[in-house]
C-alpha cells in the first residue's frame, strides 16, 4: 500500500517539472522568468502584497523575492508604495504595463495547459481539478498544524 502514494507524488512532480520546463521557454520570449510570471499573477489576483507575502505565495526565499521585486519595479511592471497600516512595509502593486505583460504571457501559459489537458474530456478535466484541489487542501496546513 505504500507504493501508490509514492508513485502519485512522483507523477505530480513529473507533471510540475514538464510544465515548468515549457513555461521557462515560453516566458523567456517575453523577457519574464517563471517566478516573475507567478509574482505578477499573484499580484493580479491578490492585490497589493509585501515582498515577504509574495515570497510565500511564489515559493521562494524572501531574499530572492526582494531581488525579483526590484527587477520588476525597474522594468515598470510593478510599483511599490508604503502600507497604510505599517509605513515601513512596502507593498507591490501591478502596473498597467505589468498587466499587459501578464496578458501576453498568459496566452502562452494557457496554450501549455491546453496541450497538457488535450487528451482529457471536459468531465475528466473538471475531476482532475477537483481532485488536485482536495490534495492541496489536505496538505495546506503546516506540518503538525491541523487547526
Amino acid at each position: 500500500m505504500a507504493g501508490p502514494p509514492s508513485l502519485t507524488t512522483y507523477l505530480v512532480k513529473q507533471v510540475e517539472s514538464a510544465i515548468r520546463a515549457r513555461l521557462d521557454v515560453a516566458l523567456r520570449q517575453h523577457g519574464v522568468t517563471t517566478v516573475q510570471y507567478t509574482a505578477l499573477t499573484v499580484l493580479q489576483h491578490r492585490g497589493d502584497l509585501s515582498s515577504a507575502q509574495l515570497s510565500r505565495r511564489c515559493f521562494v526565499r524572501p531574499q530572492t523575492m526582494h531581488e525579483l521585486v526590484v527587477t520588476l519595479e525597474r522594468q515598470g511592471l510593478i510599483l511599490r508604495h508604503p502600507s497604510a497600516d505599517r509605513r515601513h512595509v512596502l507593498l507591490a502593486q501591478l502596473t498597467p504595463a505589468g498587466a499587459a505583460k501578464l496578458a501576453e504571457c498568459r496566452a502562452d501559459a494557457d496554450l501549455i495547459e491546453r496541450e497538457m489537458l488535450a487528451d482529457l474530456t471536459e468531465a475528466e478535466q473538471a475531476t482532475l481539478r477537483k481532485l488536485l484541489e482536495r490534495c492541496h487542501l489536505a496538505l495546506a496546513h503546516p506540518m503538525g498544524d491541523t487547526a
